[in-house]
């Protein structure tokens, strides 16, 4: 196996090679099913090609509440199967496919009722525990604890004294959702799939009523590529619908979309050193770690405007702050965000007219000869919806193929970073970064930590912070374009960083530097630099405009107001 190398010229050369001979398999669509699928019909030694119309994980995978769980609500659906299948899945990321990428996170949750509460949310939990060590992959994270009121206000100074009577303890896990969706797609590329971003599905190629491939067009060159392959696998989440009509299919099933909204805020404004969960009347609210913030989410409302853009508005900034002000000692207000962001869960239409009550379990199906859909599911189940997805597609292939091994597959980077972290300080004695620093990259980047290491030592320029979002190194910046794919400024600092969402700026002030360290990578002149600092300036200002109106149409209007830079 080899460390895949995504850059400019490496994306070229797998459009080419996608358009140069017939593939077992090609996925449409790179969020976290579409890369897990790209990668398990790779590693079962399929030909594979995967392609995305914006950028990797620019959907819903980039917008997520970036937590691995079991999903504890369901156990009160009594939806065990589910609950039991998403746990045995966390604990193989922790211990085995990324460890690098997801981490134990603790949560409290606050009892309001004296007796019998304890009694039947400590039931609850206690099972939670019980289901995931009974999965064999649960023996890494700690067991739940029962809190008498100081003990949790200990743990938890910043909650009022009168939001609980008590409290329980527990742990999930979590992750930066859109790095572990790019490391899913570099790991597929380096077991041997052609993988490319902007490049968009214009068509589907047909013989009779055989799906036999897809008309791909390279959105930033203009050239149209037909692409064939024996099976077509369509994992576009809530763009599902709009695929499917390409070839007049509408399917057993149709995708609804369901928005949450994100709020992060810096973490010396919530004082604790636990994540919490609240109930609502609808659902549930999470105050999750998140480094140096706290994400603060989610909303649960249905959509139906721009799927590419999902905007925030204040009626939806105002719910969240409310509902998390009803506990917190020290109010939030609009002054203590950093940023927002929203984002879009494709849910299995047709099972309820809630879409909280709408089911997280999800659907493979071959609606016509030569095409696969999968849709619905959650996160943390992504692996298990793209072995579904693949041992469809094979039903089609005339050919004996092996079984599944993504169980047994570690991302990039998860080899090696145990005994890396355990060497940390060592690392900062030998490269002279902080050994925080270090602890930052390895939390990224895992073993290929190596491969940022060699760009600073060749230009020690690249070891220093960028001024602005200092969480980063300028390496990093230049490593997203010539390894990762990135191919706007954009895709740097809204999803390869997250600095769209962590700075009060939202990014604008380190717009121009990320720029000018892109540019020698992809090509760029001054005027280039210009359009993409310009480009994203306007997107940051649609984005402030969308969150101060009142509704979803106006929020959505405003949003609107800034075009995509390559128009889709």
């Amino acid at each position: 196996m080899r460390t895949a190398t995504l850059g400019p010229a490496e994306r070229t050369a797998a459009l080419a090679a996608m358009a140069e001979r017939e593939l077992d398999v090609l996925v449409v669509g790179a969020g976290v099913v579409g890369a897990g699928t790209v990668l398990d019909a790779a590693t079962r030694g399929l030909s594979t090609g995967l392609v995305e119309a914006r950028d990797w994980a620019s959907g819903t995978s980039s917008r997520s509440s970036k937590l691995i769980h079991g999903g504890l609500r369901y156990l009160e659906m009594l939806d065990f199967a589910l609950v039991r299948e998403a746990l045995k899945e966390r604990g193989l990321l922790l211990e085995r496919l990324a460890p690098h990428l997801v981490k134990p996170v603790p949560f409290l949750y606050p009892l309001q009722h004296k007796g019998w509460e304890r009694l039947y949310a400590g039931s609850g939990v206690a099972l939670y525990d019980a289901m995931s060590v009974s999965s064999g992959h649960g023996r890494g994270l700690p067991v739940h604890r029962h809190l008498s009121r100081r003990r949790a206000l200990r743990v938890a100074p910043a909650l009022k004294k009168d939001a609980l009577v008590g409290a329980l303890q527990y742990y999930d896990a979590q992750m930066d959702d859109a790095r572990f969706v790019t490391e899913l797609v570099r790991t597929a590329a380096s077991y041997g799939a052609h993988v490319a971003n902007r490049a968009r599905v214009i068509g589907f190629l047909r013989e009779g009523e055989r799906v036999v491939g897809a008309l791909v067009q390279d959105v930033e060159g203009g050239r149209e590529y037909e692409v064939r392959a024996k099976q077509v696998v369509n994992a576009t989440g809530v763009w599902t619908d709009d695929t499917q009509g390409l070839i007049g299919e509408r399917g057993q099933f149709h995708v609804r979309a369901s928005k949450g909204i994100h709020l992060v805020v810096p973490k010396d404004r919530i004082h604790s050193s636990t994540g919490l969960i609240l109930r609502t009347e609808k659902s549930v609210l999470f105050v999750i770690p998140w480094g140096r913030h706290w994400i603060i989410g989610t909303t649960d409302t249905d959509w139906d405007l721009d799927k590419a853009h999902p905007a925030a508005s204040s009626a939806d900034i105002d719910y969240l702050l409310q509902h998390v002000n009803t506990v917190l000692n020290t109010p939030l207000t609009r002054d203590d965000v950093q940023g927002v962001y929203a984002g879009l869960r494709p849910l299995l239409a047709g099972e309820s007219d809630a879409t909280s009550k709408l089911s997280r379990e999800h659907t493979v199906a071959h609606p016509a000869p030569g095409l696969v859909v999968v849709a619905g599911g959650k996160y943390t189940t992504y692996r298990v919806m793209a072995k579904d997805a693949v041992d469809e597609a094979v039903h089609g292939l005339d050919q004996r193929v092996a079984a599944c091994v993504t169980e047994d597959t570690p991302l990039l980077g998860a080899e090696g970073y145990k005994a890396l972290w355990n060497a940390r300080a060592r690392i900062a004695a030998r490269t002279g970064l902080h050994v925080v620093r270090v602890e930052h990259l390895l939390n990224r980047y895992g073993s290929m930590t190596e491969e940022i290491l060699e760009l600073v030592l060749d230009d020690p320029s690249l070891g220093e912070p960028l001024p602005a979002a200092d969480d980063y190194l300028r390496a990093e910046i230049i490593y997203a374009a010539s390894h990762e794919g990135a191919r706007h400024l954009d895709d740097v600092l809204t999803r390869r960083t997250r600095i769209s969402i962590e700075t009060f700026d939202r990014g604008t002030r380190s717009a121009r530097l990320c720029a000018e360290l892109m540019a020698p990578v992809l090509g760029w002149d001054a005027d280039r630099i210009d359009r993409e600092v310009e480009h994203y300036e306007k997107r940051v200002e649609a984005e402030r405009e969308s969150q101060r109106q009142p509704d979803d149409l106006t929020a959505d209007a405003a949003r609107l107001g800034a075009p995509d830079i390559v128009p889709i």
